[in-house]
């Protein structure tokens, strides 16, 4: 069995755009999850309204909190399986997958592997793409092969299996946003599992605001971000360089995390809150404070 699981928080109009994309899939799934992370938009009563909750194929987890991208994919993942789901396909609710996308990515899962969507935006792809046998980023749709190894996908189009969730467990909600996708495939790396990309499996997404910077010599890929958003970037990258990184976490991530600092105090808006929410998300980090956090920052 096969399940979608599309976590929401106050997007209801990109939410029903999202399901007709599914609806119009030519591979359908068992089941189709939405994790609404406890929306104040009336994205629930919106549901209602459309009918969307009255189709039998569509079921609703109506959180009581917000618990972030990561506590939403945690806990439709677990419920996925526990509910006999073989493959969880999972997608936030600004994807908008192409016809084919579900149909193109099972013609290449196995069971002890992860397989991505490609997400792209016209011609371009939505992210800057790392592809491992070449060694290359790219960021042209038509440049990813039909299935290649990568680094790490983000949970938009994310399909992984039931045997790796029994050997790995639950995406870590204590992130809240951000990073939670790269951990996840790290500890899927480090326990044996590959991560592939499917070119030909497309979803169509806002592209990041991304570019390249290069300070004292070094190429330093940067996001624009807002400061809330900021806080869990650079607490989040800690966590991840504190559990996998040994000594490169001093060599190569704080000395990039205060790059972007300097990227962000120099090209960002609100200067003051960029440098608050970077001090916020390197103490928090350092001290590995997690969960929801920005609030009590003021961010």
């Amino acid at each position: 069995m096969i399940f979608i699981l599309v976590v929401t928080f106050n997007r209801k109009e990109l939410l029903l755009q999202c399901l007709q994309a599914l609806s119009a899939q030519t591979q359908q799934p068992s089941k189709i999850l939405i994790v609404d992370n406890a929306s104040t938009d009336g994205t629930i009563e919106t549901l209602q309204q459309n009918g969307w909750l009255e189709q039998p194929n569509i079921q609703l987890i109506a959180l009581k909190e917000n618990t972030g991208g990561a506590g939403g994919f945690a806990t439709g993942m677990q419920y996925a399986f526990e509910q006999g789901a073989d493959y969880v396909w999972m997608m936030d609710d600004d994807a908008m997958p192409h016809p084919t996308a579900l149909e193109e990515i099972m013609q290449h899962a196995t069971p002890e592997h992860i397989y991505g969507s490609l997400a792209v935006n016209r011609q371009d792809t939505a992210w800057a793409t790392t592809l491992l046998a070449a060694n290359k980023t790219v960021h042209l749709k038509n440049q990813i092969p039909e299935l290649a190894e990568v680094q790490s996908l983000p949970f938009l189009g994310f399909l992984t299996s039931k045997e790796i969730y029994q050997n790995i467990g639950l995406p870590d909600d204590s992130y809240f946003i951000a990073a939670d996708d790269t951990e996840y495939c790290m500890r899927a790396q480090r326990a044996g599992h590959k991560v592939f990309i499917c070119g030909r499996s497309q979803i169509e997404h806002p592209k990041s605001e991304r570019y390249e910077s290069h300070i004292l010599g070094k190429k330093i890929n940067y996001l624009n971000l807002v400061p809330w958003k900021r806080y869990y970037d650079t607490r989040n990258r800690l966590l991840i360089a504190k559990k996998y990184y040994g000594f490169k976490l001093y060599t190569q991530t704080i000395p990039s995390l205060i790059f972007r600092l300097i990227i962000a105090l120099r090209s960002e808006k609100n200067r003051l809150k960029q440098l608050k929410a970077f001090f916020a998300g390197f103490y928090d980090g350092v001290f590995c404070n997690t969960g929801k956090r920005h609030d009590k920052w003021g961010l």
